[in-house]
């Protein structure tokens, strides 16, 4: 009888177990686009690798003359989705292109003197931005 059941049991890939583990198609959504995300990050990670390094002569890979301003974009722009910035930080500290945050208040502040305006500050992503309904167009 083991036998028969061992039988019965089919191999499940990994797809089929993440349908199986997670039963929101969005939350399935997401998590293949974080694969995507993850793989295209390794091989951008890898070909610049191969751009800066010298592989030794007996792996017999031949060295790669390319320009990698392409790949060290779609690089950055991925770390960029998980979080990750990876620029330069300016010498005077900061960062926020030289504004530091008290004159950043200031302008704000300014700006809200001279006109009957309102500003929202988006302290951290994602931000979800949803309508009310208007009860009074029944």
């Amino acid at each position: 009888m083991t036998e028969v059941s061992k039988d019965k049991v089919e191999k499940k890939g990994l797809i089929k177990k993440l349908k199986e583990s997670v039963d929101d198609k969005e939350e399935q959504l997401a998590i293949l686009s974080t694969f995507v995300r993850l793989g295209i990050l390794i091989w951008s990670g890898a070909i610049l690798t191969l751009a800066y390094v010298e592989l030794p002569p007996a792996l017999q890979v031949p060295k790669q003359d390319l320009d990698p301003t392409f790949i060290a974009s779609v690089f950055t722009g991925v770390l960029a989705t998980f979080g990750v910035q990876a620029g330069k930080k300016a010498a005077g500290g900061g960062g926020g292109g030289g504004i530091s945050k008290q004159d950043m208040e200031r302008l704000i502040e300014a700006a809200a003197q001279t006109a009957p305006t309102q500003t929202i500050r988006v302290e951290q992503a994602p931000v979800k931005i949803v309508s009310a309904k208007d009860d009074t167009d029944s």
